[in-house]
């Protein structure tokens, strides 16, 4: 069928059609087991088991041209390849860009990356390291032997590196082997407990070994795929820079959440081994200030004018709705010893999305179906419909319809511990 055949899908609703079959949508852990997936553990991502259910219902239907805004560690991307469909993925944060870019080097040779890694090692054995200069973060997470090992590793990377695809795929074994040979509490969710530690860490060079071989068994797996390669942008969702207009028909992603995760910490500790910030700080500079302001560190009380956010032209079908809540967030604040500033984290957040929608509707054709896998929030127990929020700010910027498909119940576990709010987690369908 030709596009007319993939405009059928847009006139079904979401379970007689692309109603995915699994409840996990919303989270990366069955990503582990899955060969390239695994290289990295992304806190932000999403099951690439259910994208390629969806991709396999969309192309029954039609041709397909798929668009991730918030492309993370590549889920959509390589779900796409695999499909043999055309994609764009746009990503904000720097360095997951690179390691999304060095884990499309999937079809790349084997056989070269294993002689790299091999050079690597043969290098890294007649240099002498150099701990003393590493950030704190980092003296503290590993031990003087397991650092002085990963220098070394470091330092004939840097020496070899010659910008090749088997050069950057090396540079993501490193990454990909600092948190288990880190003695810290690293936890599942990408933040660094240094006063916590683990029962026993991995040596690096057993754990480099060990990962330049799953990389290459990934990467022999994976064969000669067929179909175009993906094309990552490093880029910002609010303006889809780069991306063609009227391009995509299908948008798989799963934006931040309105919930105060800091998604600029995610690779703290990958920068700050790589020297690419010396501390927290650093991260406004360099990560922070490119990012949707998801968490209230991204809105410092100074940093942004309510009144005016609330004003803007962009959130005129919300604006009564986000006002009440933004207030209640304002007055509630004023009782909390840390006074977050979530008034403003709601406003700005909402504000940046509706800047998404309008971008989206720039690259999407007409008709055009997309999903955001995403959960809805409640700080200080005052509760934010997100899903029904978005869904009128994506109508708004001139799509026709939305819907919600809940997966599955969040704040569980942590209810009686901040707030007895229920929250979910599940995918906002929007068409038109």
């Amino acid at each position: 069928m030709t596009r007319d055949g993939f405009a059928q899908l847009l006139l079904f609703p979401a379970d007689e059609v692309t109603r995915p079959r699994e409840a996990t949508a919303s989270t990366f852990v069955d990503n582990m087991a899955l060969p390239v997936h695994r290289w990295f553990r992304y806190s932000a991502g999403f099951s690439a088991q259910w994208v390629e259910s969806v991709l396999a219902d969309a192309q029954r239907l039609g041709e397909v041209a798929v668009l991730d805004p918030f492309a993370g560690a590549g889920t959509t991307l390589i779900a796409a390849e695999r499909s043999g469909l055309p994609s764009y993925g746009v990503e904000a944060h720097s360095f997951v860009t690179r390691i999304s870019r060095a884990k499309l080097l999937y079809r790349d040779d084997p056989n070269a990356f294993l002689e790299r890694a091999r050079e690597v090692k043969r290098v890294a054995k007649g240099l002498t390291a150099r701990v003393d200069d590493y950030p704190p973060l980092i003296r503290r997470c590993f031990t003087e032997e397991s650092l002085t090992c990963l220098d070394q590793l470091r330092r004939a990377w840097e020496k070899t590196d010659d910008q090749s695809a088997a050069s950057r795929l090396v540079w993501l074994t490193l990454v990909a082997i600092l948190r288990p040979v880190s003695h810290a509490g690293t936890a599942p969710w990408q933040y660094v407990l240094p006063r916590k530690t683990k029962r026993a860490a991995v040596h690096p060079l057993a754990a480099f070994e060990s990962m330049t071989a799953m990389i290459a068994a990934d990467m022999r797996m994976a064969g000669q795929l067929e179909g175009p390669a993906a094309i990552l942008i490093s880029s910002d969702a609010r303006t889809c820079a780069g991306v063609p207009d009227q391009w995509a028909n299908l948008v798989i992603t799963s934006p931040p959440y309105a919930n105060n995760y800091d998604y600029a910490d995610a690779t703290r500790l990958e920068m700050c081994f790589f020297r690419e910030i010396d501390s927290w700080g650093d991260l406004q500079k360099a990560v922070r200030q490119h990012l949707i302001r998801s968490c209230s560190q991204h809105v410092p009380e100074r940093a942004a004018d309510l009144e005016q956010i609330l004003a803007s032209p962009e959130l005129t079908p919300i604006r009564s709705d986000i006002t009440n809540v933004c207030e209640q967030l304002a007055s509630v604040r004023q009782q909390k010893g840390g006074r977050k500033t979530y008034h403003l984290m709601i406003a700005a957040y909402f504000l940046d999305l509706a800047q998404v929608w309008r971008s989206l509707r720039r690259v999407c054709r007409q008709p055009s179906r997309l999903c955001f896998v995403l959960g809805d929030s409640a700080p200080y127990g005052i509760y934010v419909p997100v899903m029904e929020w978005l869904g009128r700010l994506a109508m708004a910027a001139g799509f026709s319809a939305f819907e919600f498909e809940k997966t599955r119940d969040r704040n569980v576990k942590w209810k009686n511990r901040k707030h007895r709010v229920p929250l979910c987690e599940g995918r906002l369908w929007v068409r038109g």
